[in-house]
């Protein structure tokens, strides 16, 4: 398998060590100079886009749009992946030619497929999403004011930042219909983009949804409660720790211990082999509707 990986930054760099791990001859476009690699300086300097089975943009959030409209004019039935967010507001682009789907990695936590099994069987009232982390330690050795995550026109800030939390949400419980926000910049770090975004929604199913992501808290935590008619669940991403609670009071608990590639390991198989879990272009175009209501109400 041959595949044309487009940027080389932290991320960039651990899918080509993953793809590697699977047998694939990466080459990369990046700037950089790369030893015993082949390597481009732009994409459309790439003679042979044909020659590659599989295309990974992994560039700057702001690139994707025109990297993605380009790649499906020169290439047809590929796969391309593209890193999160879509883009950095809600665009719009059609995909005629190839099979593309967006990096929200959260879908292939083992416990969070567990949960989405559970649920199936059990009628969902609500959720409450919460995640936070201290921009600051985000990238150890990296002064933080000069991520693109501080920076509002490079498509930084907390909403996209994180916009798992709104992908995997409405993977297990619909898209959202219905909701009141803020997006604010409220703390005293030196950047220009969003640190807090809470919302209130309702999703097509009538199921309450609470989400709120910050880029402020001192205590690292990605957590979600849901409550059905039968249990309450708590998810705790950290802690790979699920826990089911009915309503005599009996419980039961699932972890599991989670190496740091797996998911991003699972996550390429599974497109690779076309199994249906990985978000698709159309799943990540309707979590960018979601974050353009949330931008357009601040």
């Amino acid at each position: 398998m041959r595949v044309l990986l487009i940027g080389y930054g932290s991320i960039g760099q651990r899918h080509k060590r993953i793809l590697e791990s699977l047998d694939a001859k990466v080459d990369v476009v990046t700037k950089q100079k790369l030893r015993d690699k082949t390597t481009f300086k732009s994409l459309k300097s790439v003679k042979n886009l044909k020659k590659y089975d599989y295309f990974i943009i992994a560039s700057e959030t702001t690139k994707h749009f025109q990297q993605l409209k380009y790649l499906d004019s020169k290439v047809k039935n590929k796969k391309i992946f593209c890193e999160k967010p879509l883009f950095e507001t809600d665009k719009k682009l059609d995909i005629k030619n190839n099979k593309v789907y967006v990096g929200y990695v959260l879908r292939f936590h083992p416990l969070l497929q567990k949960l989405k099994k559970l649920l199936q069987f059990e009628t969902v009232i609500s959720s409450n999403i919460i995640c936070g982390q201290y921009l600051p330690t985000w990238r150890e050795g990296r002064d933080y004011r000069e991520s693109y995550s501080a920076s509002k026109k490079d498509g930084g800030g907390v909403l996209l930042d994180l916009s798992h939390e709104i992908d995997y949400a409405q993977w297990l419980f619909g898209e959202v219909k219905e909701l009141k926000s803020y997006q604010v910049k409220i703390s005293d770090l030196e950047i220009d983009s969003d640190d807090l975004t809470m919302f209130i929604g309702k999703t097509k199913n009538n199921i309450m949804l609470n989400i709120s992501v910050d880029y402020i808290s001192k205590l690292t935590h990605r957590e979600m409660f849901v409550e059905t008619l039968q249990h309450t669940y708590k998810l705790d991403f950290i802690k790979n720790r699920l826990v089911k609670i009915g309503k005599d009071g009996s419980k039961k608990i699932y972890k599991i211990r989670l190496q740091r590639d797996t998911m991003f390991i699972k996550q390429h198989k599974s497109i690779l082999k076309d199994k249906n879990i990985a978000t698709t272009f159309q799943q990540a175009k309707n979590v960018m509707k979601t974050i353009k209501i949330i931008q357009d109400s601040k």
